[in-house]
């Protein structure tokens, strides 16, 4: 990662890619994340001349973006989690805890962000693989791997050889709709396509996937949008 200065400074993700022959500047529409793709061989001083080129296009977009599309998470903010608005309150001792609809974090405040996505990320792990395992027993199949990913184009991907990824932050999405993303993509276990066969499998494990597909569509960018800082 490479920071643009000046004020604000601007956190810029350097992205080398193999296919790349010039460089280019994207600032996401969900989180206001910057990502400056590079040739492979591409020195970082170079990218750097590139972004200072740039950089009064790139701070006006960020600035022209809505507040919501740049939310930081800490101590005072609201987040979903398992679909419930939970307040991060400061904590005692040294984990993570749930009180009522308070998420106590102990520490020092400035590491509360971190903190809370390497909790959620737990969380995370240990929902998807049970319903991962939970499907897969349905359709009579079995799952390589399972990884979490900070994915922005996907929430979940089977790939050919049987591994499962999908994005942690379904950990804060309402569990009916990790649920219903587990499903459809244990589903590709048995058909790696979109094909009619393919969406009679969800619909006879997950049936009325329809409604958690609508809520991702509807609301699904809101999760993009928290920034924790990791």
């Amino acid at each position: 990662m490479a920071v643009l200065p000046g004020s604000p400074p601007v956190e810029v993700h350097l992205k080398r890619v193999a296919s790349a022959r010039r460089f280019s500047l994207r600032v996401s529409r969900l989180d206001g994340k910057v990502t400056l793709s590079m040739p492979v061989r591409a020195r970082e001083g170079e990218a750097m001349a590139f972004l200072r080129g740039h950089e009064g296009w790139l701070r006006e977009t960020l600035q022209a973006m809505p507040e919501s599309a740049r939310r930081s998470v800490g101590l005072g903010s609201v987040i979903p989690v398992e679909g419930r608005e939970l307040l991060l309150a400061p904590g005692t001792g040294r984990g993570i805890r749930l009180d009522g609809d308070r998420l106590l974090i102990p520490g020092d405040p400035a590491s509360a962000g971190p903190r809370v996505a390497a909790w959620l990320k737990v969380l995370a792990r240990d929902r998807l693989a049970r319903a991962s395992t939970h499907y897969a027993g349905l359709v009579g199949r079995g799952f390589t791997t399972l990884a979490l990913r900070d994915t922005r184009s996907r929430w979940g991907s089977c790939s050919p050889d049987g591994r499962l990824m999908y994005s942690w932050r379904l950990i804060m999405a309402p569990p009916t709709v990790l649920d219903y993303v587990a499903a459809h993509e244990v589903a590709h276990l048995v058909e790696l396509n979109h094909s009619p066969s393919y969406w009679a499998v969800v619909n006879r494990i997950y049936p009325g996937w329809q409604v958690q597909r609508g809520w991702l569509h509807d609301h699904g960018q809101t999760l993009h949008r928290l920034r924790f800082q990791d």
